[in-house]
């Protein structure tokens, strides 16, 4: 049985697209969002600061640092039965998620990593459909 994984991937959501001898299984991830002082559609809060409330710059960077790779660990844990994936994504996280799988060194091969703007879950899972069809000729 083998199994084919196509990963659409940001920095806030993650669309994974497990393909098993015909059988599709669809899994969306959300990143936190850990912008602290920020509502959700990314405006910032109304509040007063005093000047014990700012955080030096190195400890925001390493807390994003993190948040981002729990969210990676995440994706990788669907893709750890996969034996081959495919990355799409239109910025930085694709690459940042293939190092973090070569690190992990999971059973599966990284097949291919492509830029393609951001897509529906339909045109993701089309996308991946046709990335394997070509792949397997």
């Amino acid at each position: 049985m083998t199994i084919n994984a196509g990963v659409w991937i940001d920095h806030h959501k993650a669309v994974i697209l497990l393909i098993t001898d015909g059988q599709e299984n669809m899994r969306q991830i959300e990143a936190e969002d850990n912008r602290a002082g920020h509502t959700a559609d990314g405006a910032r809060a109304k509040q007063s600061y005093t000047r014990n409330d700012f955080v030096a710059e190195d400890k925001l960077e390493r807390k994003a640092e993190s948040h981002l790779n729990k969210y990676y660990d995440e994706v990788i844990a669907c893709l750890q039965h996969a034996d081959s994936i495919w990355i799409l994504g239109p910025g930085e996280a694709k690459g940042e998620l293939k190092k973090r799988i070569e690190n992990k060194k999971l059973r599966g091969h990284i097949a291919r990593v492509d830029t393609v703007d951001k897509m529906s879950d339909h045109q993701i899972a089309e996308h991946v459909r046709e990335l394997l069809c070509a792949g397997s000729k």
